[in-house]
């Protein structure tokens, strides 16, 4: 029996062994691919998640990820050589969230070297809808290197159900659209990204929902880049969705033609929210920068007051889970 149990644990101790090295499922258009979309893949996995590769290719699905632990990579030589995109808009799905082209709700997801878009404003006759390309709604989450292409309501960074902790990592991304295209509740912290304004009659970057005072939620962006269409109209940092928002730019460059003022109302003379909402910038540079004339109930930080939204005091030193992505280096 001792012997048995002996070899029973070798056993074991193998299978965890090659579980944690197994080698990634690769999903490629190849004719003699395992996996020929995303979501096969992605459905293959064990329940504790795991590692998936992409081969260059447009993929045209829709994704969802429900697992923990999943990361997904592009293997081509730079994120545009690998795109998943669909074209569903909120109007015809009935709900922002369930136009996503990719929906990752579980935690400690990754993504890494391609290029998520929803194209429903390109192909459809009714373009004016809310249409995601990611909702990242877990966890420990880190996106790194990747574009996010869209319209309206690009990016839905927010909190999981019953509003659990949600901290994501932004790091080197491109991110496009017009009206808030950045919207959300997550504990979001975006690193050397460029979020860009497309043409548009009213481009807004951000629409954050913090909706309570104690409420953990913000966005911060560090050392990233505004630029915008030159027919991109009435650009601003960001409206309240909710009453608290909380949006910080530390050291961003603004290159798009930001009004001067830079922050707008929700819904200018029924709306009051930017006398609650925390809207702040500490040394933005770049043509469009104007410490002295924004929103008077907005702030330009001190470097002690800046100091208070770093990195690592902005998710109160709990950031070993970052370890596991790339390199945080300036």
């Amino acid at each position: 029996m001792r012997i048995f149990a002996l070899f029973a644990a070798v056993l074991a101790g193998c299978f965890c062994i090659s579980a944690a090295h197994a080698q990634p499922l690769l999903v490629s258009h190849a004719e003699r691919a395992a996996y020929h979309s995303v979501q096969a893949a992605i459905d293959a996995l064990p329940a504790q998640g795991g590692d998936i590769q992409i081969a260059p290719g447009i993929y045209r699905e829709k994704v969802k990820v429900f697992k923990s632990g999943v990361h997904i990579k592009g293997s081509g030589r730079k994120p545009d050589d690998t795109v998943i995109v669909y074209g569903d808009g909120a109007i015809n799905v009935g709900g922002t969230v369930r136009s996503a082209t990719l929906d990752a709700s579980g935690d400690d997801f990754r993504l890494d070297n391609l290029t998520i878009q929803n194209d429903y404003s390109l192909n459809s006759a009714n373009p004016a809808s809310q249409a995601v390309a990611l909702s990242v709604t877990g966890d420990r989450d880190i996106i790194s290197r990747v574009r996010l292409l869209g319209a309206q309501d690009t990016l839905f960074a927010a909190k999981g159900p019953n509003g659990r902790m949600s901290r994501q990592y932004f790091l080197d991304c491109y991110i496009e659209g017009h009206v808030d295209f950045i919207f959300g509740n997550a504990k979001a912290y975006f690193r050397h990204c460029e979020l860009h304004g497309i043409a548009n009659q009213a481009v807004v970057y951000t629409a954050q929902s913090k909706a309570a005072p104690d409420e953990d939620s913000a966005y911060v962006f560090d050392h990233c880049r505004l630029t915008a269409d030159s027919a991109a109209r009435d650009v601003a940092l960001g409206r309240p969705w909710r009453p608290y928002a909380t949006v910080v730019f530390l050291s961003t460059k603004m290159d798009a033609p930001v009004v001067a003022e830079g922050w707008r109302e929700w819904a200018p003379g029924k709306t009051n929210s930017l006398r609650t909402a925390y809207y702040a910038e500490y040394k933005s540079t770049g043509v469009r920068a104007n410490p002295a004339g924004r929103e008077p109930y907005s702030h330009q930080l001190t470097d002690g007051e800046a100091a208070k939204w770093s990195l690592d005091t902005f998710f109160g030193g709990a950031t070993d889970w970052l370890s596991a992505g790339p390199s945080r280096s300036e």
